[in-house]
């Protein structure tokens, strides 16, 4: 199979359920983050349109699963974010029961990258996405993201403290630096994502 071309990416649909996603067929791969670590900046550098997902000085505004099509049978799902996000608690127990199902259920789901700030890995979200991802051996991709805003020894520093929690956890899981600022490490996100598409 072909390496895909991340710059055709295309929004497809938002589901707010699983009864409203596309037909579990094809190759998917989601990328989740707490609400201010930078995720759709992620996928906008990845793919290089910054209209591709929204932006936001507010954190949280990815309530439902973007999905955005590659090409017929590749997908990058963009899951719902929060932390700092300002939402009731049901509506955050909602997303939690959403993203469970989704890890569980979604058979053509071949990994997940999990976006964190450097400069504060390993909050209790990121600590929940990888026991789910561990339970339902799914393998996940780590972005220290904002490595633009550290130090060479603060970033040495993250990569110790993430490094250092994954022996905990069962599934592949690997890690990288990223600045979606600067561009910093998006040839290595994409050879884990050709990876994944091409398996």
């Amino acid at each position: 199979m072909t390496k895909p071309n991340y710059q055709k990416a295309q929004f497809l649909l938002s589901v707010a359920n699983m009864n409203q996603l596309p037909p579990d067929q094809g190759t998917e791969v989601a990328i989740v983050g707490r609400s201010n670590a930078g995720k759709s900046s992620v996928l906008n550098q990845l793919t290089q349109n910054k209209q591709l997902a929204r932006t936001s000085k507010t954190p949280g505004r990815t309530q439902l699963i973007n999905l955005f099509g590659i090409d017929a049978e590749r997908r990058l799902a963009d899951l719902p974010g929060y932390g700092y996000a300002n939402v009731p608690l049901k509506v955050k127990q909602q997303w939690e029961i959403l993203l469970d199902q989704y890890f569980r259920s979604r058979h053509c789901l071949r990994g997940l990258i999990l976006v964190m700030d450097s400069r504060h890995p390993l909050k209790e979200f990121d600590e929940n996405i990888l026991e789910w991802s561990s339970e339902c051996n799914l393998p996940v991709h780590i972005l220290l993201n904002k490595i633009d805003k550290l130090s060479t020894n603060e970033l040495k520093k993250a990569m110790h403290i993430v490094t250092a929690a994954l022996p905990a956890y069962e599934n592949a899981i690997s890690v990288q630096p990223f600045s979606a600022l600067k561009g910093t490490g998006v040839k290595e996100l994409r050879i884990r994502l050709d990876e994944w598409f091409t398996c």
